[in-house]
């Protein structure tokens, strides 16, 4: 090999081995970002992360989680539900913040006068003082669902891992009070206060994100008449409804369903339970209660 050719082939070695380690260091930085970059596996409050993570899930499919260990049996979506399982002008009747031993069993009474299946969104502590109250809610054919442990309003401002012990244990202590292998089925948020992190925690145990259409206001007692005036003008909204056999004297959260009912059966209207499984869009966001 001629001097010349001894050159070129020196240069064609120099380039090759400088390529060779300008590729080893840029993998050893990729691996360093994929590892420490909290988009991957670091917690999140969920307020500044609400629009890409809307859909978004730890398997990446389209908003829906597996339900039970491993993903298996029905999807259950992360998106918050409105519509009814029984399609057309069906309503959903949902009630809050019990079990109570006072206003519980005026509600189930007026509900099985009018043969209406609803479903109840229960505090934790609540459903563990009252058991004999779960037990009559599911007896009675209605759906559990699970409304954290303290009803608190702020919680998509506090860390995932308070969202995760208050929708979990809530779920525990409804499950072991209704006895009988029955299943929380929806999670509500109280006041809407949802975030994609308790969306996604929902989910993956089974439950779907539950919102509302049409608030009654019962929670602020402004008298019989203007609860059922409320359904009435909001109805158009979705199909919905927010009543409350908790948190007070429910005297007027009673009367109002009472008649809210018998207007939905002149109405020809019939009720029905949210959506569990099937892709829902949301209409609107659901204001606080």
């Amino acid at each position: 090999m001629g001097f010349t050719a001894r050159i070129r082939s020196h240069g064609v070695r120099a380039r090759i081995a400088v390529a060779a380690s300008a590729a080893a260091v840029a993998a050893t930085v990729w691996g360093v970002v994929a590892i420490v970059d909290p988009g991957h596996h670091g917690s999140r409050d969920g307020a500044s992360r609400q629009t890409q993570d809307q859909n978004r899930t730890p398997d990446g499919e389209n908003g829906k989680n597996g339900e039970g260990e491993g993903g298996s049996g029905p999807l259950v979506p992360e998106t918050i539900a409105h519509s009814s399982e029984s399609g057309g002008d069906a309503v959903n009747i949902t009630i809050d913040d019990g079990p109570d031993p006072r206003w519980t069993p005026r509600i189930l009474d007026v509900l099985k006068r009018y043969d209406v299946k609803a479903t109840f969104c229960m505090v934790g502590p609540q459903a563990k003082a009252h058991p004999d109250l779960v037990k009559k809610v599911v007896q009675g054919g209605h759906r559990l669902c699970d409304h954290t442990m303290d009803h608190n309003t702020g919680m998509d401002k506090k860390p995932v891992a308070y969202q995760e012990q208050q929708i979990l244990e809530a779920k525990k202590l409804i499950e072991e009070a209704a006895g009988g292998g029955a299943k929380v089925e929806y999670y509500r948020a109280p006041g809407g206060a949802f975030t994609p992190d308790s969306r996604r925690i929902a989910a993956a145990s089974g439950m779907r994100p539950l919102g509302w259409n049409v608030d009654t206001k019962d929670f602020e007692k402004p008298g019989v008449a203007a609860i059922v005036n409320a359904v009435k003008r909001e109805i158009n909204n979705g199909p919905t409804v927010l009543f409350h056999d908790g948190g007070g004297n429910r005297t007027q959260s009673v009367e109002a369903l009472d008649q809210v009912l018998a207007w939905l059966k002149d109405q020809g209207r019939p009720t029905g339970f949210p959506v569990r499984t099937d892709a829902d869009t949301p209409s609107a966001s659901a204001p606080p209660s």
